[in-house]
């Protein structure tokens, strides 16, 4: 049976489609539709076009690089293989899934996000009576603009050098530069979840040993940790970043000892605090420092591209210096969503 996908001619304009990519010009020529009920349900376009070339990327029975580039048709899909496999480098592992509100699409480098700011009257609930004024939220745009910044990382290596390595093997390196930009993504957020995008919105600092926190500076105690929770009303503060020094502190606090909460953490990996609050672990954390949010309102994820890579480059094999990067930005929502805590 032939199927359509076998006679589609790719070339390198593919990838230079404004507001497109690979992909998704690639399903534009090949809908996904069109194989309900067929043996080749399920795969997208991409994965089509490997099979079309018998091309294995994954397991022990991987191709080695140079299989991409036995035609010039099929060299074309080395680059959508290297950003795919970047990019599941970023997903493995990321919490900011877990500390995002939203992601945005934007196609630019300088982003205006919106705000919210209700005053204290507005925050109040109050029954509205008969021909009474109703309450107003107003949504503005932000005074200054969002950057959004590149994250990336350059392969260096010669076409000799990787021609003859496995796929899956390959794949390890690229998966560890999708890691690195990740992590360099995160770091972003969590810079702007502290200090603010440039909208005077930085979050609320709170100090143990300085009111209203109780306790001594530099020790953490179960008490400042409730004291902290309280401050996030109307809000709730149902997600904590830490660092691994502030997580082996809260460890070694009696009301983390509970049975059920080791029971749940030996169990799935995810330690849920006494509170209520999912804690998230992350070396890109500050010593001494604790972030508190609510996900649902704290920070907009906004992304400029997704991953890139310069595709001449790869397709003509000139690999020794190919930049792969990807552009992403991120905004406060609503300030006291977030607070900090110095510990």
């Amino acid at each position: 049976m032939a199927y359509h996908f076998e006679n589609i001619k790719l070339e390198k304009g593919m990838y230079g489609r404004s507001g497109r990519s690979f992909s998704q010009t690639l399903e534009e020529l090949d809908p996904s539709e069109h194989y309900r009920g067929t043996p080749l349900e399920g795969l997208d376009a991409f994965q089509r076009q490997l099979k079309r070339f018998d091309i294995h990327v994954k397991g022990t029975g991987s191709d080695m690089v140079e299989k991409f580039f036995h035609t010039s048709d099929s060299a074309v899909l080395f680059p959508e293989f290297v950003s795919r496999v970047v990019r599941q480098g970023m997903e493995e592992e990321s919490i900011l899934p877990a500390i995002t509100a939203t992601v945005t699409r934007f196609d630019g480098m300088d982003y205006r996000s919106i705000a919210s700011v209700p005053s204290e009257e507005d925050k109040k609930l109050r029954r509205v009576e008969e021909g009474a004024r109703i309450p107003e939220t107003t949504v503005r745009t932000q005074e200054n603009l969002v950057h959004l910044h590149k994250r990336g990382r350059m392969l260096v290596a010669s076409y000799e050098a990787i021609r003859f390595q496995r796929l899956d093997l390959f794949s390890v390196t690229l998966r560890q530069i999708g890691a690195y930009i990740g992590r360099m993504h995160l770091e972003d957020a969590i810079a702007v979840l502290r200090d603010g995008d440039g909208n005077d919105n930085a979050a609320a600092q709170y100090t143990i040993g300085t009111k209203p926190m109780s306790g001594t500076k530099g020790t953490l105690t179960y008490d400042a940790l409730l004291e902290f929770w309280s401050q996030f009303d109307p809000y709730t503060m149902n997600t904590m970043l830490v660092g691994s020094d502030v997580m082996l502190a809260m460890l070694k606090l009696d009301e983390f000892q509970n049975p059920l909460t080791g029971l749940n953490f030996q169990g799935t990996g995810t330690l849920t605090t006494p509170l209520g609050a999912k804690l998230l672990r992350t070396s890109a954390m500050p010593a001494g420092i604790l972030i508190g949010l609510d996900r649902n309102y704290a920070l907009e994820q906004i992304c400029g591209s997704e991953v890139t890579v310069e595709y001449d480059k790869l397709i003509d094999r000139q690999l020794e210096r190919a930049a792969i990067t990807s552009i992403s930005g991120f905004a406060k929502l609503f300030t006291e969503a977030s607070k900090v805590l110095v510990v």
